[in-house]
């Protein structure tokens, strides 16, 4: 999610979460109109001259700036999706009951971003070829929690599990890593199954049938709730200690907010000659330098010996040589495979509460298609366009559960913002980023790095994270009329039954006995979801009570986009696949599958 200032705020863009007007989709029939509309051709041209000129882009979509800037470029995105990205394995280290085990927690870092690269790859090649950096998603951490909370996945007592480990003669019956991934091959075999219903919507072209019936007040306690439900997660790292905390918070508000503003002057070579120029530094990275900020305190502290240093002390977790034998410890090269952690396993409760995740994810991303289109320079994506990336953020979360991540695959709105500050929407920029994670996801001792970073610099960082995500769910209530009672109603008792009944079952464990134990586990893990039940009480009642579509938000939602699809009608060539386009238009076949550049809606096939 979006640690960054906001400078979407001021290019008039949405968060990640924040689902775009677009969501609706764009009319179909003006759509293909568009397509169809080869006699204007010279007028496309001018107005994607005119387009790319408003935003004063110095490489558009289709640019293919010098290595080297791609290098520089492509490892700035890198460092702005670090922070979402490393957030999911440490906020899962607890709940996977992985505990101290150091190596096992650079395996996953490593992972994660190995997968967050392969899937950047596939999304800017095949998928919808916008410039978009694929990462972990949060949508996926609130069920997977839910998952992990059922008795049978509860971490085990230490003292228990040692004697559980040995035998008579004092050696070890089982590895003592099964305990953890055991739960991770659940996790996995969630995940999916659960993506198989993104990658059905993508290629089935349903998204945007399914779209038409969720609206502001189903979307706004769905992602409103995600931020909410992480409460704990970010008490428990905070409090290891809250002054740490409080200064990791109030550097990445420095960074972020009062110094946004503040250019910084930077040295380049340009035209045979060395050129000053005015960056956004600390706008871009805010979050970065916060928590390094936060960082370096910790490791003057624990040098000078200002910290305690026993476990048992408040505040020895701040000091920065606690898991430094993870670093020592870790491999230095690694390389992620399919199944490292043993074959998923697959439960009918785990994949219908994961399912909520992956519907939060499809709606985030598909509002941050529109916003990436229009700051690279391209024009609003088309209906196959948006079909296709649906599709491959399926298979990106399908092979992320292959290889144990741990989580999913979603767009990143905070590398989205990034175009519009650096000028530079070229693809191949965001393919370098996605081969620098790979690249970068194979060093073990990479990744053990990143360990070494105390409790209270993360909690710090947690409370700004989870708080943008759950302002960003309320954002989506700019449509909606906030002056109508039965609006009013839906959103506080969506709200607020999303945070009651999660509570009340975790309060009341076995208290749910219908006799059929696989049933069971479906009602705890989707009444345990905070976002699925805010979701789809928000859901059901938007759709049952009676309001008029102005009322409900959804009139001046379209209306947006149809402004700015009329405002921005050029050649969507860009969004062609590559080495394709011929084979396509060759066979009829192929107008028939709605993921393709060649469909044709069935009143444009007569």
């Amino acid at each position: 999610m979006h640690l960054t200032q906001d400078p979407k705020v001021e290019i008039g863009l949405s968060d990640q979460g924040s689902v775009n007007p677009a969501f609706g989709g764009p009319d179909s029939d003006q759509s293909e109109r568009i397509d169809m509309d080869v006699v204007h051709t010279e007028g496309l041209e001018e107005g994607l001259e005119d387009q790319n000129k408003g935003l004063d882009l110095v490489y558009s979509i289709n640019d293919r700036p010098p290595w080297y800037l791609c290098i520089l470029l492509g490892f700035q995105h890198y460092i702005l999706a670090f922070g979402g990205i490393i957030a999911v394995p440490l906020i899962l280290a607890e709940p996977l009951c992985i505990g101290n085990n150091n190596a096992a927690k650079s395996l996953l870092i490593s992972t994660i971003f190995f997968v967050s690269g392969v899937c950047t790859l596939l999304q800017t090649t095949i998928g919808t070829r916008l410039p978009i950096l694929q990462g972990g998603t949060f949508s996926f951490i609130t069920p997977t929690l839910a998952i992990l909370a059922l008795p049978k996945w509860q971490c085990p007592d230490p003292s228990a599990m040692s004697q559980q480990l040995q035998n008579a003669t004092g050696s070890l019956l089982i590895d003592s890593d099964e305990v953890w991934k055991s739960r991770m091959r659940e996790i996995q075999g969630a995940i999916l199954v659960s993506s198989l219903l993104q990658l059905v919507l993508g290629l089935s072209g349903l998204v945007g049938l399914v779209l038409k019936f969720i609206g502001p007040l189903a979307i706004a306690p769905t992602i409103n709730l995600i931020g909410l439900s992480l409460f704990i997660e970010a008490g428990k790292k905070s409090g290891a200690h809250w002054g740490i905390a409080a200064l990791t918070v109030c550097l990445i508000l420095l960074f972020s907010q009062y110094l946004s503003k503040v250019e910084v002057p930077l040295i380049a070579y340009k035209d045979k000659k060395w050129e000053v120029f005015q960056y956004p530094l600390f706008k871009l990275f805010s979050a970065l330098f916060g928590m390094c900020g936060a960082w370096l305190v910790c490791f003057l502290l624990t040098i000078f010996e200002a910290l305690p240093s026993q476990p048992d002390q408040y505040g020895y977790t701040a000091r920065t040589d606690v898991n430094l034998d993870a670093v020592t410890s870790a491999p230095w090269f690694h390389v992620p495979y399919p199944g490292q952690w043993g074959m998923p396993t697959v439960s009918v409760s785990s994949v219908l509460g994961m399912m909520a995740g992956v519907l939060a994810s499809t709606m985030e991303s598909i509002g941050d298609y529109y916003a990436c289109a229009r700051l690279s320079g391209a024009p609003p994506p088309p209906t196959h366009a948006i079909n296709r990336g649906i599709a491959v953020e399926g298979i990106g979360c399908i092979l992320a559960a292959l290889w144990g991540s741990g989580n999913g695959t979603t767009s990143y709105s905070q590398n989205i913002a990034a175009l519009g500050i650096t000028k530079v929407g070229s693809r191949l920029v965001l393919q370098t980023a996605g081969l620098l994670m790979i690249i970068l996801g194979l060093f073990g001792k990479f990744g053990a790095v990143f360990i070494t970073i105390p409790d209270p610099v993360i909690g710090g960082m947690f409370l700004v994270m989870f708080g943008m995500i759950a302002a960003v769910g309320i954002s989506n209530l700019q449509y909606v009329d906030l002056n109508s009672s039965r609006n009013l109603l839906i959103l506080g008792f969506s709200t607020f039954s999303g945070l009651v009944l999660p509570t009340w079952f975790h309060s009341n464990p076995g208290i749910i006995d219908t006799g059929v134990k696989e049933l069971d586990q479906v009602i705890v893990v989707l009444f345990t979801t905070h976002m699925f039940i805010g979701g789809f009480f928000g859901f059901v009642l938007d759709n049952t009570i009676p309001g008029t579509e102005k009322e409900r938000g959804i009139k001046s939602w379209r209306k947006k986009v149809t402004e700015e699809g009329s405002t921005m009608m050029t050649d969507r060539s860009c969004y062609d696949i590559p080495f394709c386009t011929n084979c396509l238009q060759r066979f009829k076949f192929f107008q028939y599958l709605p993921f393709l550049p060649s469909y044709k809606s069935p009143e444009l096939r007569t």
